[in-house]
């Protein structure tokens, strides 16, 4: 090489070398690297330290990267790295990154796409439990980072006719989500701050949770199979009405009372589930 790289080849071949996941002479010597840059070339680009070589200068960037990854995912993911470990966790997240590397200035969705993938991931224990804690993981991460929006007035509430909630269509707030799971994740997540580290089996649980921020907090209430069912009613434009006869007529043995019905929808109103209400 007679001359230095373009920036923006040299920023590709920077690149692509941080993110390979093998070691950093494989990367230094794969296709995608030497493209840009060959081998031979890379103490001509980078030159060496008085304690390190060009090819250890990269380095140093390469680990720090996954490093970093790493780091990000376990924010969103405590509980899913403290039932897999630090090792297999961080083994996870090499792969993941591979397939869906970090595509923005922020790091806030770089696992949007983590629990589909744990789902399919090969030799994960317990995979299936692990993909239901991520997806529960996943939705208190979005509720955390998603847009403020106000919270029903109760002066609203107060301001329309008896008559009229029948047709009455009710939206959640951004940070709002409902999940429904197969395991007991939620359970889990719960019992990562227990002192005598006591933790539930992770057998098949149907299990329902709804997520939403206020005031600055994150919540997670389970739910039942009724209540979830009447609130994603409630939170996809049902009209309450339609939503509370559809709740009453199903659930067999379990189903619920008309009462329950009232007091589940006050309590949402309480939390602040809701952001705005229409009536025809």
């Amino acid at each position: 090489m007679t001359s230095q790289p373009p920036l923006d080849r040299l920023q590709r071949w920077m690149q692509a070398a941080i993110v390979h996941p093998g070691d950093i002479e494989t990367a230094l010597g794969s296709p995608t690297v030497r493209k840009e840059i060959a081998r031979a070339d890379v103490d001509a680009v980078i030159l060496p330290s008085p304690t390190l070589t060009s090819a250890q200068r990269v380095e140093v960037y390469q680990g720090m990267y996954l490093l970093r990854m790493e780091e990000a995912l376990a924010t969103d993911y405590p509980g899913l790295k403290h039932f897999l470990g630090d090792q297999d966790f961080f083994a996870l997240v090499r792969d993941y990154v591979q397939i869906h590397p970090s595509k923005s200035y922020s790091l806030n969705r770089l696992g949007d796409r983590f629990p589909d993938f744990v789902a399919v991931a090969p030799d994960v224990r317990r995979r299936d439990f692990c993909a239901d804690l991520a997806r529960l993981e996943l939705a208190l991460a979005v509720v955390f980072d998603a847009p403020e929006t106000k919270a029903l007035d109760a002066s609203v509430i107060e301001s329309i006719a008896p008559e009229a909630w029948e047709t009455a269509v009710l939206a959640p707030i951004a940070a709002f989500r409902l999940v429904a799971l197969r395991y007991p994740a939620s359970a889990y997540l719960d019992s990562l701050n227990d002192p005598e580290h006591r933790h539930p089996e992770a057998r098949r649980k149907d299990t329902y949770v709804a997520c939403y921020r206020r005031d600055y907090g994150v919540y997670r209430h389970d739910l039942t199979r009724a209540a979830h069912d009447l609130l994603a009613d409630l939170v996809r434009g049902v009209p309450l009405g339609t939503a509370v006869a559809a709740a009453l007529k199903r659930g067999g043995r379990h189903r619920p009372k008309q009462d329950d019905l009232f007091k589940w929808f006050r309590q949402w109103i309480a939390g602040g589930v809701f952001a705005s209400v229409e009536t025809a």
